[in-house]
């Protein structure tokens, strides 16, 4: 068992921990549970143990397989390459791709939150035979953020154009005072950082590493570059075709700046989803409306609506 599982024990309690190989990193994985196979991807600046609050609970019907992404948490950081492409959803993406074919599960379902949920869009498109359904938490297609910019998105988002900025500019700044950042970067929007569990709040300022920093920019720089070019000449012409869930903080950049259900519509026929009373973090905020909507979902029934 490696050292943290312990620690993360307490959090994702009932799991138990692989690093598994893939073509282009190693990847830390928690596993619990047992059933039909769900995938959990998480976002930035988080790690899987973003997932503690409603995991466990869905490992009494689901297998779970929750990974760091390539670069987050204790998952290997391998370099991006002069494009950036070591850092794309899809790169991230044929990680997760071989963990599940590696556990033995040809099919399986996928939910992501924030960066997570970008790798799960790229993987429906990618492996439609493989996805069987598909979640994603308080985002809009990438393709539709950054061709839509407007000056309030692009305010509160100023992050996906500073981190973009070519090494080692960014990382230098952030790196100056990790603890300073961590903490404004989770407390973004006003939520506060009272939604996080002190014990995930360890684990994640555990995980904002300098070398996760690098990493991180690197997966921002990948998004406006080598991810928009794969979307660019995928629009109108490929789409998500399994059932797909879309729910989104009403107090969150992505509910006050977009229309998700519009944004998403190119992208998914078979959609459906809404907003709910959070910020960015829903799984942390409110798990309460994330497990029921996707314990109904992933078991094939078309959840209810949130209603106050």
């Amino acid at each position: 068992m490696p050292p943290f599982a312990e620690e993360k024990g307490k959090l994702m309690h009932g799991f138990r921990y692989e690093r598994i190989p893939t073509a282009g990193a190693e990847i830390n994985v928690a596993i619990g549970g047992e059933g039909p196979p769900l995938l959990l991807l998480h976002g930035n600046p988080l790690t899987h143990v973003s997932w503690h609050r409603i995991a466990p609970a869905l490992a009494r019907r689901f297998t779970v397989v929750a990974p760091d992404l390539r670069g987050y948490g204790d998952s290997s950081k391998p370099d991006g390459g002069e494009d950036h492409s070591g850092y794309s959803f899809r790169a991230m993406g044929e990680d997760n791709a071989e963990i599940m074919s590696k556990l033995g599960f040809d099919r399986f379902q996928v939910a992501g939150h924030d960066r997570g949920a970008r790798v799960a869009f790229r993987m429906g498109l990618d492996y439609p035979d493989r996805i069987e359904r598909l979640a994603a938490l308080d985002i809009v297609p990438t393709h539709h953020a950054l061709t839509n910019v407007t000056l309030g998105w692009g305010i509160e988002a100023y992050h996906w154009f500073f981190m973009a900025q070519k090494a080692p500019f960014p990382e230098k700044l952030l790196t100056a005072d990790l603890a300073y950042y961590i903490d404004y970067k989770l407390n973004k929007k006003g939520v506060g950082l009272e939604i996080f569990s002190p014990e995930a709040m360890a684990e994640y300022k555990r995980c904002t590493t300098p070398e996760q920093i690098h990493a991180v920019c690197e997966d921002y720089r990948a998004t406006v570059s080598v991810d928009l070019a794969m979307d660019t000449a995928d629009f109108g012409k490929k789409t998500i075709d399994c059932p797909v869930l879309v729910l989104w903080g009403s107090n969150s950049h992505c509910g006050r700046h977009f229309k998700p259900l519009e944004a998403w519509k190119p992208w998914a026929p078979d959609l459906r989803g809404w907003a709910i009373p959070t910020g960015h973090y829903p799984a942390e905020q409110r798990p309460d409306i994330v497990y029921d909507a996707f314990g109904k979902f992933f078991i094939g029934e078309e959840p209810l609506p949130f209603a106050a």
